[in-house]
């Protein structure tokens, strides 16, 4: 059996289907990388971090990449794992010989380390100005981020807390 369809209703089809895919490739659905920042606010280390399961350094710098996308829309959310050494300035053992760790003094050390995660929102961005994402990590475990374009030491940088703050005995709940 043959099918015939003149030129007027391909076309019509055609043009249908270019509609679809536009409204697909929006600036709305657009991703694009970007770099994520570890700043610790805390005496802890932070070991490493993860964000929606991107692996970065959690020693500071910017570590390439997470994908996110272009414009902001709402609902976008961080889930952060980290892992953090509570005992950065530990004496640790030295191997007798060679370079490293004593295998034993480094495994006792590192049984210490706790692992931690949470779900954030991620802060609006003006229009298509973000600058990738900045997760700062402060006492008690809490989490923000931002993706402001901003330095850190800016006045107009959206995260206030300071650096090297000390755990309070309690922590709110």
């Amino acid at each position: 059996m043959k099918i015939i369809m003149d030129k007027t209703k391909v076309r019509r089809l055609l043009g249908l289907f270019g509609l679809v895919l536009v409204g697909c490739s929006t600036a709305d659905n657009e991703m694009v990388g970007g770099n994520i920042q570890a700043v610790n606010h805390t005496l802890n280390n932070i070991n490493w971090l993860s964000v929606n399961g991107y692996r970065a350094d959690g020693g500071g710098g910017r570590s390439c990449c997470i994908v996110m996308p272009i414009k902001w829309r709402p609902g976008l959310k961080a889930h952060i794992e980290w892992e953090v050494d509570p005992e950065p300035y530990e004496k640790i053992k030295r191997k007798e010989s060679g370079y490293g760790f004593d295998e034993d003094a480094w495994a006792a050390h590192e049984a210490k380390f706790q692992r931690y995660n949470t779900v954030v929102d991620i802060p609006e961005w003006p229009e298509m100005k973000r600058c990738g994402l900045s997760v700062h990590f402060l006492v008690c475990n809490q989490v923000k981020v931002t993706s402001s374009c901003m330095s850190f030491n800016s006045p107009n940088y959206p995260i206030k807390e300071p650096l090297d703050m000390k755990e309070p005995v309690v922590c709110p709940k």
